[in-house]
Formats: C-alpha cells, sequence, structure tokens
C-alpha cells in the first residue's frame, strides 16, 4: 500500500499476545492509505527478533506480554543500533508507573487500548514523524507527578542549579531560549502553541527543539519531558 502522494508507506509492526486484538488493530490500519503493517508479534522476545528483520518504522507494543514484557522489549529495541524503529506503547492500564517505565524505556508514544481507531492512526503517523504522543487521558499533572524530581538527599537531584534553578550542565550546554523551550516542550505544549507563548516563528520553534534534543542527547520530545523534571528544568504545576 502506498500513501495518496506516493510517498513510503509507514511501516507498522504489531507487539501483543492476543491474536484476536493484533487482527483488529491490523484491520483498522489496513483500511488507511500510507500506512502498512509488515508483521506482528505475540511476545516481547519475538518483537525484539523481528524489529531487527522487518525494520518497521513503529511498533505498537502491549505492555504485559509473555516471555519478555513490552517495557523491556522497548528498552532493547530503542538500544539496539540495528532498529531504528519508534515505539508507541498500548496499554488497557491508565496507571502512572507504566507511563513512566515506557518513556524510560524510550518510547515515543502511549496510548490507551480503549482510544478511537483514529486516535491510534494519528498516533502511529506522528510517532512515524518523529513526534512525541502521549494519551489525551495521561493528563500534565500525572507526568509531572511521575516524573518530578526525588526528594534532596537520596541522591538522585539534579546537581548544582543556577539562581534560576535550572542545574549548571544544563545552562552550560543550552542557551536561554533553548532552556525556555525545553521547559515549555515539558509542560505539553506544541510548536505551534510554543511559538504564541514566546512570539516566535514556528520554523524557529522547531529549529530550538531540534537543537535541544541534539545537545542533550535525547531521541526525541518525550524523552525531553523525561530530562527536563528528572534534571529540574522544569517542575511539577510550574505555568500553572
Amino acid at each position: 500500500m502506498t500513501a495518496d502522494d506516493g510517498a513510503r508507506p509507514v511501516r507498522v509492526m504489531l507487539a501483543d499476545d492476543q491474536a484476536l486484538l493484533r487482527a483488529g488493530i491490523a484491520t483498522i490500519l489496513g483500511a488507511q492509505p500510507g500506512v502498512v503493517v509488515v508483521g506482528e508479534a505475540g511476545s516481547g522476545r519475538e518483537a525484539v527478533a523481528l524489529a531487527r528483520t522487518l525494520r518497521p518504522d513503529v511498533i505498537c507494543m502491549d505492555v504485559q506480554m509473555p516471555d519478555l514484557d513490552g517495557l523491556e522489549a522497548t528498552r532493547q529495541i530503542v538500544a539496539d543500533p540495528a532498529v531504528c524503529a519508534r515505539v508507541l506503547m498500548l496499554t488497557t492500564f491508565n496507571r502512572e508507573d507504566y507511563l513512566l517505565e515506557a518513556l524510560r524505556a524510550g518510547a515515543s508514544g502511549f496510548l490507551l487500548k480503549n482510544s478511537r481507531p483514529e486516535h491510534l492512526v494519528d498516533a502511529i503517523r506522528a510517532v512515524a514523524a518523529g513526534d512525541a504522543l502521549l494519551a489525551p487521558e495521561v493528563t500534565r499533572a500525572v507526568i509531572e507527578r511521575a516524573m518530578a524530581p526525588a526528594p534532596p538527599g537520596d541522591g538522585a537531584g539534579p546537581g548544582e542549579a543556577t539562581d534560576d534553578g535550572v542545574p549548571a550542565a544544563v545552562r552550560d550546554v543550552l542557551t536561554d531560549r533553548e532552556v525556555e523551550v525545553l521547559r515549555l516542550v515539558a509542560r505539553g505544549l506544541s510548536n505551534d502553541e510554543i511559538a504564541a507563548e514566546l512570539v516566535l516563528g514556528r520554523a524557529t520553534v522547531k529549529t530550538h527543539v531540534s537543537n535541544v534534543l541534539m545537545k542533550l542527547g535525547l531521541r526525541d520530545r518525550v524523552q525531553a519531558v523525561v530530562f527536563a523534571y528528572e534534571h529540574g528544568v522544569a517542575r511539577p504545576h510550574e505555568g500553572d
């Protein structure tokens, strides 16, 4: 299947231990232009092996699977230099611990299985395009609670901070404007919303976001959210 404009289709692999659910998702995606399902895996271990063989663009990964769960499978896939796939976690569980572990594992998106079919399709296309995506049900407050820095004294703090609370190590890498952009990304703002907030052009914001990811060695916006909260660049309820 090819896209209407002749562009290369998004190659999707499904990883879920429920064959009926995989078949349902495959049917939904099969009716979409520019999307093609290239394979299915019934376990995390199978997903890791097929990811290297099939070279999908996006892997729709269940969290709970036999043999190897989706979180560990995601870690192995993201760490494999031979695989360029982005992982979209699919789960029936709206739980902070799953969200946090999925993001730390390197997932580029998180969507609940009860989402509408069009949301799944949009999520796959967004993740394939390099954007990050979190389920609409997962509010910013939930993300902030999950990502809140550990309390002082446990050895997991963000390190020496400058006057505005940003770790000196981050200030050494990012410009003032890039720190502003990172904080807004952590608040869940899109490029258009950041452009409006900072009175900048969308293209300029996109460049700033790309520079932030490159300088910090991050894969995508989801990892930027994790970084911002874990390193104290953003704080719970900041901007409310």
